[in-house]
């Protein structure tokens, strides 16, 4: 297969984790005997750098013209660096916001897999942690409470401020979708979390998913109220496979799921369209302290990479190679820095994307 892959390496630590996810995933095409055209474009402070704007139109049509965006991480010290000098629309992170806007990613996946050999660093009871969790956060990223009306006004002198949560059919519908699709790549079940005994939106919701779920036979589908969705994921993570939910309830529930992973650095990310395209980057943000020092983990960024052969190629054997490469170093004793413990064996960056290529063939 030929593709044609755009990559943004961003800020920070950004350009180190994305060069060691690109030669991963030139050794899984020299193995499988695929071909990759790179298209490298910049977006956030680096390109406010060079072009004075985070996001320009350049880098969004070449976007368009690849098959997915490969990224590191946008941003930088928000105390010291001049970036945060500029008007919000001119900050690093808008240009995160127009490139969703202007590629329609109304999908994002959040999955949250506790290693093994990492589950002295979940926060969870060691009976829990145990058991072991493989979970994907399938969150609504364009509508919803964000994007709503909002104002604030002032009536018989109090403030009172207004924010709309809207939802169309047509929205719940694609992104439901979505959850089933990717369901059926994984154990075949979908968990959709909504508030459908208070919300009119969480209602709409629950019937457009049960309405949807009818073209899945094959897909069990379960729904839960986020309250309880909350709760649950701290008492039994294993129960989950494929979470369905909205714009802010995912927000919140991907973040608990990333915490009791026990270290963010893990942390794969995709923000899909209705079609096979899709951003890929790490959930983590660019650490600037650390930046050019090559301590960084790049875990989290090549297995994005891994998630793009997947959802956006249908490469599934190849990116089980990656997969499966990353849980042998882990196996073996290889650590980065913010996962070392006494008894491993610590590396830098590229080290471990070396290690991570040297396993796959």
């Amino acid at each position: 297969m030929d593709m044609k892959i755009a990559v943004i390496k961003g800020d920070g630590i950004g350009p180190e984790i994305v060069s060691e996810a690109m030669k991963v995933l030139d050794k899984v095409c020299a193995v499988c005997s695929h071909s990759i055209e790179y298209r490298e474009v910049l977006m956030g402070g680096a390109s406010i750098d060079a072009f004075g704007v985070p996001l320009t139109e350049e880098t969004i049509e070449a976007c368009r013209n690849s098959d997915a965006v490969l990224m590191g991480s946008i941003g930088g010290d928000t105390n010291t660096s001049p970036w945060y000098k500029l008007e919000p629309s001119k900050r690093p992170e808008a240009g995160l916001l127009g490139i969703r806007k202007a590629l329609n990613l109304f999908a994002n996946l959040r999955p949250a897999y506790l290693y093994k050999e990492l589950s002295q660093a979940c926060p969870l009871k060691k009976e829990i942690a145990d058991k072991g969790f493989d979970m994907l956060i399938m969150r609504e990223l364009t509508g919803g409470l964000y994007f709503g009306e909002r104002k604030t006004v002032t009536e018989n002198g109090i403030r009172k401020a207004i924010d709309t949560l809207t939802y169309t059919e047509e929205e719940i519908r694609r992104i439901a979708i979505k959850a089933f699709e990717i369901a059926r790549k994984r154990r075949g079940s979908v968990i959709s979390v909504d508030k459908a005994n208070v919300l009119d939106s969480s209602r709409l919701w629950r019937d457009v998913v049960n309405s949807v779920s009818k073209d899945y036979p094959d897909v069990k589908l379960s729904h839960m109220l986020v309250d309880n969705c909350a709760m649950q994921l701290v008492k039994d993570p294993s129960q989950f496979d494929v979470v369905l939910t909205e714009n802010m309830f995912g927000d919140i529930l991907s973040d608990e799921a990333s915490m009791i992973t026990g270290s963010i650095g893990m942390l794969s990310s995709a923000s899909l369209n209705d079609t096979k395209f899709g951003l890929y980057e790490p959930s983590h943000g660019s650490a600037p302290d650390i930046a050019g020092q090559n301590i960084a983990n790049p875990i989290a960024t090549i297995l994005s990479a891994a998630m793009m052969l997947r959802y956006t190629f249908d490469l599934d054997k190849e990116a089980d190679l990656i997969e499966k490469a990353v849980s042998d170093v882990l196996s073996e004793g290889f650590r980065t820095s913010d996962i070392y413990t006494e008894g491993t064996r610590k590396l830098s960056c590229s080290q471990m994307g070396e290690e991570i290529a040297r396993r796959i063939g």
